[in-house]
């Protein structure tokens, strides 16, 4: 049974294992979710426009740390290394964008209204 189709069988056989094989090993503990949690990130701030703050929980049960990291393009410098923190989701939580715009906007408008009233109606050209 040595006819041409056969290896363009085989070839389509492969093509239909490889999405097969990638499954099975995105769900096997062979694949990249092994080692999930054992890193997070806690907190981070922007000092500079390529410079951070970061705070990283790293370990498991007993061994689980904090690290202050400070990032830059070139380096990863550790700060300060402390034992877990409760965290406080609602006090370190910013406004949201769109909070602080409207709240600016209604703030410049009243007094800018209070500033036209006060120089009588003219603006300043």
């Amino acid at each position: 049974m040595n006819t041409p189709l056969l290896p363009l069988l085989w070839f389509l056989a492969i093509l239909c294992l490889i999405p097969l094989v990638l499954w099975l090993l995105k769900r096997t503990p062979l694949g990249a979710s092994h080692g999930a949690g054992v890193m997070r990130l806690v907190a981070q701030m922007s000092v500079a426009p390529n410079q951070r703050l970061m705070t990283v929980e790293v370990g498991q049960g007993e061994d689980k740390r904090w690290l202050v990291l400070g990032v830059t393009a070139q380096q990863i410098t550790t700060l300060h290394v402390m034992p877990p923190q409760a965290e406080s989701q609602a006090s370190t939580a910013p406004p949201a964008f769109a909070q602080m715009l409207s709240s600016r906007l209604r703030g410049q408008g009243a007094e800018s209204a209070q500033a036209s009233n006060k120089t009588g109606g003219q603006g300043a050209n």
